[in-house]
């Protein structure tokens, strides 16, 4: 019976790494499902979905836990594959002058409506026409059966005033 693991990584970033752990996952007859990686100042991170053999589970974890030796930092847990039970679903993108703060702001508006951030990306980068730093992120989120979009809108409306930034907000449903 194959078992849904959820695999983390991070390593100074250097040509091979993919190969290397694709390697110990196909080597333990893991199947590579998804994941998602990027170089983050000067550092390999991801994240990736496997399927792997249930009786070879913790041989896998071993393989995987012995590439340390190398500069490969992995952590493996088991999926639940439990399924959430919301509603619709949404993206949200800001722009503004970037300070701290920000997403911590976001976050604790969408976590107080007990929406769920399911992807998130992000970046700070010069301003092209006053060169100060600026701050884009974009997100998706799954809301709850009960909340209405207009009700999250508007929060993210009054968030938007107090951060003195851009919220866009589109329902995906």
């Amino acid at each position: 019976m194959q078992t849904s693991l959820v695999l983390t990584v991070i390593a100074d970033d250097r040509p091979g790494l993919v190969v290397r752990l694709a390697d110990v996952v196909a080597a333990h007859g893991g199947n590579w499902i998804e994941s998602s990686m990027a170089r983050l100042a000067g550092e390999f991170a991801g994240i990736v979905r496997i399927e792997a053999p249930g009786e070879r589970v913790m041989e896998l974890e071993a393989a995987l836990t012995s590439l340390a030796e190398e500069g490969i930092l992995t952590t493996l847990r088991q999926s639940t594959g439990a399924r959430e039970t919301h509603g619709q679903t949404a993206r949200i993108s800001i722009l503004c002058q970037d300070h701290p703060g920000i997403v911590h702001s976001l976050a604790g508006a969408l976590a107080a409506k007990g929406a769920s951030i399911t992807h998130l990306t992000s970046e700070a980068f010069a301003g092209s026409m006053s060169g100060e730093r600026m701050f884009r992120a974009e997100m998706d989120v799954v809301l709850p059966v009960d909340l209405e979009t207009a009700t999250l809108a508007a929060a993210l409306e009054d968030l938007a005033g107090d951060l003195m930034a851009e919220v866009d907000f589109t329902d995906l449903s």
